[in-house]
């Protein structure tokens, strides 16, 4: 009988889902697309989400290994960074595409020093590789078109799935942001993710709990794959295409996107801080034709 546990933490502001993977006998742990809290108003971070988890692990005597990112997030900023100076053995890891999105991003902060090898982060993975947090078995799976650097965490019978796959009531992610694909996404998830056993149960990054339901943090492929609005087992890449560019065409920019990216693809450090002992965000603004 299997001893992994799932404790799950909500952000309401994002509506970012963060998971923490434990082994009860072993108590092996590994963390999941932590929050640092963050007012673009005032520019302030604070550590309530970070807190939270700190106290689950600390009260429940966990060894923390590894601290995972889906993604570079453009809707919040990463608690990685304040996680792991609170346990500083847990290694920071992200899938190896980050290198591509680091030299996007130079691009569009116009940040010519910015590192683009992936060395801000401990560990970068392939969609073949499988690795253990201790007694807890991870294996990842690439899964680009939300990003091109996208990966789901398969453990056991549990798949993390980021913003590739919601909750069947709310579709998939976006694929708008700059190297997004739509076809990409519909291959990461119809001939990747729903070619697992239809009761794996999948976690998403997000529950935006549509129509002001209930939180929701659990599906599985089989229910998606039937009843998911966007991208069901039937449905053609030629229709999820299609539908998914039209839709992204009538989104809005997540509204922490400027501050959050420049933060998450440099492993959650912030610019060093300058002379008077302020760090600073690089914010480029665009002037369009009236």
């Amino acid at each position: 009988m299997s001893s992994l546990n799932l404790e799950t933490f909500y952000d309401e502001k994002t509506y970012t889902l963060t998971y923490l993977v434990y082994d009860s006998t072993s108590k092996d742990a590994v963390l999941i697309d932590p929050v640092l809290d963050y007012d673009h108003l005032s520019s302030t971070t604070s550590l309530e989400s970070v807190n939270r988890v700190i106290h689950f692990i600390n009260k429940s005597k966990l060894n923390l290994h590894y601290i995972l990112e889906t993604h570079a997030h453009a809707d919040h900023l990463t608690g990685a960074q304040e996680l792991k100076n609170s346990f500083p053995e847990a290694k920071i890891g992200i899938g190896e595409g980050i290198r591509h999105v680091q030299k996007v991003f130079r691009e569009v902060y116009h940040q010519p020093e910015w590192p683009v090898d992936g060395s801000q982060f401990d560990l970068l993975l392939n969609g073949e590789d499988s690795f253990f947090a201790g007694a807890i078995n991870i294996k990842t799976i690439s899964t680009p078109g939300h990003t091109p650097a996208c990966v789901s965490y398969l453990i056991e019978d549990h798949l993390f799935t980021g913003d590739v796959l919601f909750m069947p009531d709310y579709g998939t992610g976006r694929c708008d942001f700059p190297e997004g694909s739509a076809s990409d996404l519909y291959d990461s998830v119809h001939e990747k993710l729903y070619k697992l056993p239809n009761n794996t149960k999948y976690h998403p990054g997000h529950d935006y709990r549509p129509g002001g339901r209930d939180l929701r943090f659990e599906s599985t492929i089989g229910e998606s794959k039937e009843l998911n609005i966007h991208l069901k087992e039937a449905t053609s890449k030629q229709d999820f295409v299609d539908f998914r560019k039209s839709r992204d065409a009538t989104l809005k920019t997540p509204l922490l996107l400027l501050p959050s990216i420049q933060v998450n693809v440099n492993g959650g450090e912030f610019p060093k801080a300058e002379a008077n002992g302020v760090s600073y965000l690089k914010i480029p603004v665009m002037h369009k034709d009236s």
